[in-house]
């Protein structure tokens, strides 16, 4: 059985059809480079305009400054006749024996190993902070041996000089018994300001001292910094 169907015709006949655009593989990339190279160069120039630069410090000469606040006040604070500086000392009821003279503060520590710690001033003179702890040691501990020197030493936040080294006394009456001396410097205004502290050399370690490596061996070590810190001359802001 035969089924008609509706259906039409075309005509017989060539026919030329133009051939499709395509893009190379590698055309495609150049273009895909160049167009994410633009973006980039676009947003580095943007954050270029739009950001600060973050201000780079050298350490010394550029080691901050105190907090700009009102310092929280614990010590008393000494301050020489002449008002040319300042610095905190331990107060009553420390640990210390506390002699305030013209030129500075003597503390004796009277616990643990012992010792003592000078806070004071001295002229410059036109000497160095080298030169003047130099000359200071020879004049007090003539025959100490350097151990090494404190690096980048700050007095009061001036950069200076600081230097540790060891001596044994000796004498009818003397204990041989190694000790530790420590002294830092800075010069402001023509003026010394010097932190020194003396007592028997105990290495620090797990069961002494703070817990981490040190080469400081010396007990006033640990509490010196503070009263380090605290020197200012005339006209620093409050600390």
């Amino acid at each position: 059985m035969t089924t008609i169907a509706q259906g039409y015709s075309t005509h017989a006949g060539t026919y030329t059809v133009p051939t499709l655009p395509k893009t190379s593989h590698r055309r495609l990339l150049v273009v895909w480079v160049a167009a994410i190279g633009l973006v980039a160069a676009g947003l580095v120039v943007l954050s270029g305009a739009v950001e600060t630069p973050s201000a780079r410090y050298v350490c010394p000469p550029d080691c901050g400054r105190p907090p700009v606040g009102d310092p929280v006040t614990i010590n008393p604070r000494y301050t020489a006749p002449d008002g040319a500086f300042t610095v905190a000392y331990p107060a009553v009821g420390s640990a210390y024996k506390v002699t305030l003279g013209d030129s500075g503060v003597t503390a004796d520590l009277l616990v643990g190993d012992k010792g003592t710690m000078r806070l004071f001033s001295q002229p410059a003179a036109g000497r160095t902070p080298q030169q003047v702890t130099d000359q200071l040691i020879k004049a007090t501990f003539p025959d100490t041996k350097t151990a090494y020197e404190i690096p980048n030493a700050m007095v009061g936040y001036q950069p200076g000089y600081g230097l540790v080294a060891d001596f044994w006394p000796q004498g009818s009456n003397a204990k041989y018994t190694r000790m530790r001396l420590v002294v830092m410097v800075a010069i402001k205004h023509d003026l010394a300001l010097v932190a020194g502290a003396v007592g028997p050399f105990h290495a620090f370690g797990p069961d002494f001292g703070s817990g981490k490596p040190s080469a400081a061996g010396l007990q006033l070590a640990l509490d010196m910094g503070k009263y380090v810190n605290s020197f200012s001359w005339r006209g620093d802001p409050q600390r």
